[in-house]
């Protein structure tokens, strides 16, 4: 019996650990399926969003789609940072994803009509998910050292007053509630990098960013881009398939994936200098980023469905080529914080001043408004640009290395271009 009793007491144990505590989450780690899960069921509240957006494309559509993204990803990157800190893969930690999850089922649902009809639901499960993450911080900052009770305290108090303020927000006239949400957004995100900028030297290690959050941050991006995907396939299932039609579906999810390929070329799974700042600037520029990404794919329905006009409609022009601007200047500015710049600051230098080159090219091709195939060929050769200076660049320099490693290579060279 008393044998029994200690095998039960260790199961226990096993399945339902305390949080881990600040400062001893494992430095190196791959991403598990539970917080795959976890976040193909955050991005599904991301296409609802994106969704709703490509049916609104006018500057309040645009305005309710930011306040809602930025909501979804604060939600996100604070269950996200949990997780990197104190999260375990036992039942525990299961139950705690569980919890997250079984709130944002509702609140995706109110996203739709977030700005109006349902948006009194939204706004009451809002503040339920960030209470459930409260929660959360609450029960690992018991087991914190003295070291970090600052930063948990703020977590835990920051989180606690978010879940408040948006159900409050529930009282408040639509167009009021939406803005809200805007503002609160602002004022969490400064709240969070002041935060990290006052960060004790012991704080700010725990609180830097791992192989881990590089590859989640990762694989959010990559499913965020399915957006792109995703209204490529609306805008071609609710019309007529011809050549032009299918052709400008086709030249869109290649603008969707020179997104992706100037990320991770420039600035995917790479981390950034171990500096407050530089941790701060890493992770937030991601908002816009992500927000850009799923804008973009709420605009290549439209582009889609006006594939035969002589000129792109002006919301769905400045929408994608203005994500597309976006894209390339967050990506400029991820760069400029990463450990790779100053050594390699030859290729980077010049790569941040052509993609903002491009970037000013983009929305001037979203002012013209061209028919949706030149437009989107444009965009694709904006991206190709940026790509094509690092390959010269790639190439230029193998060829100096091997100059300098063999001898007479350079005299050769010389020769050859005489």
């Amino acid at each position: 019996m008393a044998s029994r009793h200690e095998q039960w007491a260790r199961l226990r144990r096993q399945l339902w650990q305390p949080p881990r505590a600040h400062g001893e989450q494992p430095r190196e780690r791959v991403v598990g399926p539970l917080e795959l899960f976890y976040d193909l069921v955050v991005v599904v509240l991301v296409a609802q969003a994106a969704h709703h957006l490509a049916g609104h494309l006018t500057w309040h559509g645009l305005g309710e789609f930011a306040a809602v993204f930025a909501l979804v990803w604060i939600a996100w990157f604070n269950g996200t940072l949990h997780h990197e800190l104190h999260g375990r893969e036992d039942a525990r930690g299961r139950i705690m994803f569980l919890l997250q999850i079984l709130v944002l089922v509702p609140l995706g649902a109110f996203i739709p009509e977030a700005g109006g009809a349902r948006g009194v639901a939204f706004a009451v499960a809002a503040g339920v998910l960030f209470a459930v993450l409260a929660v959360l911080w609450l029960l690992a900052a018991r087991g914190d050292s003295p070291e970090f009770r600052r930063p948990s305290t703020l977590f835990v108090t920051g989180t606690a007053v978010s879940a408040v303020l948006l159900a409050a927000s529930a009282a408040l006239p639509a167009g009021v509630r939406v803005l809200t949400w805007g503002l609160w957004a602002v004022v969490y995100l400064v709240g969070f990098a002041v935060m990290v900028g006052t960060a004790t030297p012991v704080q700010a290690v725990a609180l830097s960013v791992t192989d881990a959050l590089t590859e989640r941050f990762g694989l959010f991006i990559i499913i965020v881009l399915g957006e792109t995907v995703t209204g490529v396939v609306d805008g071609l299932t609710h019309e007529p398939t011809n050549a032009l039609t299918l052709a400008v579906g086709l030249v869109a999810v290649v603008v969707g994936f020179g997104a992706w390929w100037t990320y991770f070329d420039f600035a995917g799974h790479r981390r950034p200098r171990p500096t407050r700042a530089s941790t701060v600037q890493w992770m937030l520029i991601h908002l816009p980023l992500m927000a850009a990404m799923a804008a973009m794919g709420a605009a290549m329905v439209g582009l889609v469905e006006h594939a035969h006009d002589s000129r792109t409609p002006a919301a769905t022009a400045w929408v994608l080529c203005g994500g597309a601007a976006v894209v390339l200047c967050a990506t400029t500015v991820l760069a400029t914080s990463l450990r790779v710049w100053r050594p390699d600051r030859g290729l980077y230098r010049p790569l941040a001043r052509t993609c903002v080159a491009m970037a000013v090219v983009c929305a001037g091709v979203g002012a013209a408004r061209p028919a949706p195939l030149v437009l989107g060929l444009a965009l694709v050769l904006l991206f190709g640009v940026p790509w094509g200076l690092a390959v010269a660049y790639r190439l230029s320099h193998e060829e100096g290395s091997a100059a300098e490693e063999v001898p007479g290579a350079a005299e050769h060279q010389d020769d050859n271009r005489r």
